[in-house]
């Protein structure tokens, strides 16, 4: 079950702007950058993140009606800068619960507690070069 929206709103509007100049030091934060599916206007948007060799995923904590997973689909990709470097996505996948799975056991724990069972999975276009 997603997150309320109504947190959702409030972490858009105070956590994520005090939050957003550690998420390019802190591990697992990241900042998602994509543009509006109508205005073209580039948006930034914090999130937590975990990375393979090849893929990126998120945990979709506030369901799969996000704009930003929306302008990445309607785009095909976008970026996620972190700890000093951007890495182009590809076009996101959601996927269910075996989400969980590619999670730490901490991380996997928290996610179970709070009923969280989507997640976006996208891969890293040439993962051995961040743009």
């Amino acid at each position: 079950m997603p997150l309320p929206r109504a947190l959702a709103r409030f972490n858009r509007v105070v956590t994520n702007r005090l939050l957003r100049p550690l998420a390019m030091v802190l591990p697992n934060f990241g900042v998602v950058v994509h543009h509006g599916r109508v205005s073209g206007r580039e948006y930034r948007t914090l999130v937590n993140w975990w990375r393979d060799e090849e893929t990126a995923i998120v945990a979709l904590t506030y369901g799969r009606d996000v704009d930003w997973l929306e302008n990445l689909s309607a785009a095909g990709g976008g970026a996620i800068a972190c700890r000093g470097r951007t890495y182009r996505l590809g076009e996101p996948v959601v996927i269910g619960r075996e989400g969980l799975t590619r999670m730490p056991g901490t991380v996997r724990v928290i996610l179970s507690t709070i009923d969280v069972d989507t997640f976006a999975v996208m891969p890293i276009l040439r993962p051995d070069r961040p743009i």
